[in-house]
């Protein structure tokens, strides 16, 4: 790769270079104990958890295993997740937040012990995880969060000077977390789990469940997974069972950069406590150690180019470390809750054979751990402590009835401005690798001019619940703004709640 501080033109996750084991796609109605469906770290952990203790599992996706979000983290190992631990303290009592705690520790612990169990070369290495502000409004928030890590027992350190050259005033210090290597981790519990009997499908979509003596997945082939439970690992429930969720989430994207810098990298994984995020760790490129900086959070279809945020990343990266080379570029789509605590358990009250995990606002490492230990733990009817923190049942009076007015006027909102909004860009004006929103025939049409000048149209209303997709230039794709569904720009579904792909318009 020739050396270059261009940023490269099209997004691919350096994770995702690591050799994955494919898998077939599901072709006929099969009986299993467990259905999963979703290949990232939560239904790959799941599966390998089960099929250990000899149950029957079935783990479908949508595309390829691990190439969802889980494909395209930034792998930090850690309970620091911005500062929540006096917020949570709050909300739900010390006994809830130190649990919060708690679960995220055990998984990073399960990540040490089957890495050395299984021998498995993840570039696991334990680091501390430092919030740090240069933003005399974050002081004050910074001691009061150390303040809670001290009434929860968190080994932590309030400092005034920290190992890496970024601006900062001050900085707290959470110890012993860690980074690691995602994809090589995973992989194996895949291929551990088929050694044990699990059975992988790709290119396999669930669209729904039904219900008559056992529940079953529905692909949209028309197969059916017989099961008598199924878990829902798909990042955004595919199925609802009545529990609201595109009502009780908001989806939000971040971005990432991965350089060589003509600075050493002094250890420590760092994140802001402030506004526009920039998150740092390192990694081993080639052998070489490389910088990935990490930012510009924004919810997803909202917001102005997403090329920019990535031109952003570069520019703090210039300023603050300097830029040999940009190696790679990706981002990556997480979903928060009301009240920032994930759903983990049963996916309604009334369905108590289907469960979900989702909502780890960005925090899938350890949080999907958590989850997929919680869930095989309720299917084989274990006590887990975890498990009543995170049930999706719960609805917290403060801050969640606010906030679930807030984020339903926002959809609402974006709702109706979709409708209206368009350009009077015509289709021949548009340069190669560009898009519009025109109108066509009446509709609200999205055209894409590909590096081959052939051009891509599609209805830009999303087939979720109705909302107008944006364009995202930093993915080539379309994007909801209302509930976070992404769209390649020819239509077919990348990330849900839809279902449905975008309906394809042909040019006259």
């Amino acid at each position: 790769m020739a050396e270059s501080k261009e940023l490269p033109q099209f997004p691919e996750s350096y994770w995702r270079k690591t050799d994955i084991e494919s898998y077939p796609k599901l072709e006929e109605g099969i009986k299993v104990d467990v259905g999963i469906v979703g290949g990232g770290i939560v239904g790959i952990t799941a599966a390998y958890l089960l099929a250990k203790q000899n149950v029957k599992v079935a783990l479908i996706d949508a595309g390829e295993i691990l190439n969802g979000t889980t494909g395209h983290t930034t792998a930090k190992i850690t309970a620091q997740h911005g500062l929540i631990y006096d917020e949570f303290i709050k909300h739900f009592g010390e006994e809830k937040a130190k649990l919060y705690y708690e679960a995220q520790m055990n998984a990073k612990d399960f990540i040490e012990e089957i890495a050395k169990e299984l021998s498995i070369d993840c570039e696991f290495e334990e680091q501390d995880a430092i919030i740090y502000t240069n933003s005399d409004d974050y002081i004050t928030q910074l001691e009061t969060e150390k303040k809670a890590y001290d009434t929860l027992g968190i080994e932590s350190e309030l400092t005034d000077t920290i190992p890496i050259k970024a601006h900062h005033k001050k900085a707290l210090i959470m110890k012993k977390q860690a980074q690691y290597h995602p994809i090589k981790f995973l992989k194996v519990l895949a291929e551990e789990a088929v050694k044990h009997g699990a059975k992988f499908y790709e290119n396999t979509t669930a669209i729904d469940v039904e219900y008559n003596k056992h529940p079953a997945i529905i692909t949209r082939d028309g197969h059916r997974i017989i099961c008598k439970n199924v878990f829902v690992a798909s990042h955004f429930p595919f199925y609802d069972g009545q529990g609201f969720y595109p009502t009780r989430m908001y989806a939000e994207r971040a971005y990432v950069l991965a350089i060589k810098s003509k600075k050493n990298y002094p250890g420590g994984m760092y994140i802001t406590a402030e506004e526009p995020t920039r998150s740092l760790r390192s990694v081993k490129i080639d052998g070489e150690e490389a910088w990935l900086v990490i930012g510009e959070n924004h919810k997803t279809g909202q917001g102005k180019s997403t090329i920019d945020h990535y031109k952003a990343l570069q520019d703090f990266a210039e300023a603050q470390i300097g830029v040999e080379e940009i190696l790679y570029r990706w981002s990556a789509q997480d979903l928060t809750t009301l009240d920032k605590l994930p759903y983990i358990g049963r996916i309604s009250e009334e369905e108590d054979t289907v469960f979900v995990a989702t909502g780890f606002r960005k925090w899938g490492m350890t949080n999907g751990i958590v989850a997929a230990r919680v869930i095989t733990d309720i299917i084989q009817g274990n006590d887990n402590p975890f498990s009543e923190l995170f049930s999706p049942s719960r609805f917290q009076a403060d801050p969640s009835l606010r906030k679930f007015a807030r984020i339903n006027a926002d959809v609402a909102k974006h709702l109706i401005k979709g409708k209206l909004e368009f350009t009077d860009q015509t289709i021949k004006s548009l340069s190669k690798d560009d898009a519009t929103v025109t109108r066509i025939n009446g509709k609200r049409a999205g055209v894409y001019k590909d590096q081959e000048e052939n051009f891509h149209c599609v209805d830009t209303t999303c087939t979720h619940m109705g909302c107008e997709v944006e364009w995202n230039s930093g993915e080539r794709t379309w994007d909801c703004p209302c509930h976070g569904s992404r769209f390649s720009y020819t239509g077919e579904v990348m990330e849900g709640p839809a279902k449905r792909p975008l309906e394809r318009i042909e040019l006259e």
